[in-house]
């Protein structure tokens, strides 16, 4: 890979987690071209990405434009938006895309590829994810890298993004190992001040985060309650528990094991005090929820093998119901598989 200098790098989507990125890699002296819409779109080209970090506050250029044919085809393509918006994304980012561009999804959740690249069964692909394969069939897995985010921010206003705490990214391959691509872009967020780790399985580290936010998410979402508050209840504490026994059994299916009990996960997550989870936060701000890639996908891959999961089945009818109340989640339902 080129010097950072050299790079051609945009990143889709301009929130916490793709705006930390973005400033992070232009106060490191990369240029940076953003995809963006609406207020951020505008903030950006009139004044740039601003980082607020505790005191400090630091004004840093880019690139950005509504249109991907604007910036043409890219050494990396980093895209940060909501899972329920990239069906929709996926084929307007092609221009960006060439034979040697390396994909980097930052999103939480199942990614599309999951079931695709996994060993000891055969592939399928998710339909919770990706419901008419229009995301498969715009970026393509063999140039896909995993990713697992470990990042705390927010946006205070359009084009203004706070770091809270964390700055870890979990890097591999989307088909397994880790590669010299995965190495470079490893190495040029190294050098933007991220932490790093490097995983030759992935899959398994995808799955061990949504393995606690399975529970955490949803419940708080259904609830308004915050994490202490949540897991300080022994019923709702249990019931978590419950799923996430059922999601560890779907794991080793999969051959993604979790070397953990609920109530362990539980206890690292109940030290991180009265927080609030994404999913609640985008209920409270009257967003769409990324139930599809978190809980949905859960249940498709449970289901294709045929397994009772009556606790995360409950999870997922619950929350989706209360979405679509609210007008956050799509009132037609998706195809899903019928219970084994």
């Amino acid at each position: 890979m080129s010097t950072s200098a050299d790079l051609r790098i945009t990143v889709a989507g301009a929130g916490a987690i793709g705006g930390f990125i973005a400033a992070r890699l232009a106060a490191a002296g990369t240029p940076i071209n953003v995809l963006a819409r609406g207020q951020t779109l505008a903030t950006l080209q009139r004044q740039g990405l601003r980082l607020v970090t505790g005191d400090s506050c630091r004004d840093l250029p880019v690139k950005a434009s509504d249109t991907a044919d604007d910036f043409g085809v890219q050494d990396l393509l980093i895209i940060a938006v909501k899972g329920p918006s990239l069906p929709v994304l996926a084929p307007s980012l092609r221009p960006l895309i060439g034979p040697q561009t390396t994909i980097l999804p930052t999103m939480n959740g199942v990614p599309w590829w999951f079931c695709q690249t996994g060993q000891g069964y055969t592939p399928f692909a998710l339909k919770s994810v990706d419901p008419d394969g229009s995301i498969a069939r715009h970026l393509p897995t063999a140039q896909t890298l995993g990713c697992v985010v470990h990042i705390g921010a927010s946006c205070d206003a359009p084009g203004v993004v706070r770091h809270a705490m964390g700055k870890e990214l979990i890097l591999g391959d989307a088909r397994g190992g880790f590669s010299p691509r995965t190495e470079a872009i490893a190495a040029l967020f190294e050098r933007a001040g991220l932490d790093i780790k490097r995983s030759s399985d992935i899959r398994q580290d995808i799955w061990y985060k949504l393995w606690g936010n399975l529970t955490m998410n949803p419940v708080s979402a259904l609830t308004g309650a915050t994490i202490d508050r949540l897991l300080g209840d022994p019923l709702v504490s249990e019931f978590c528990s419950a799923a996430m026994r059922e999601a560890a059994v779907i794991g080793d299916r999969i051959g993604c094991h979790v070397d953990q009990q609920p109530e362990d996960r539980h206890a690292i997550t109940f030290r991180l005090g009265a927080f609030k989870t994404s999913m609640l936060q985008d209920v409270e701000a009257g967003r769409p929820i990324e139930l599809d890639s978190i809980v949905g996908a859960t249940y498709e891959i449970g289901h294709h093998f045929g397994m009772q999961t009556p606790c995360i089945d409950g999870i997922f009818g619950l929350t989706r119901l209360m979405a679509r109340t609210r007008g956050l989640y799509p009132d037609e339902t998706r195809p899903t598989p019928a219970a084994g």
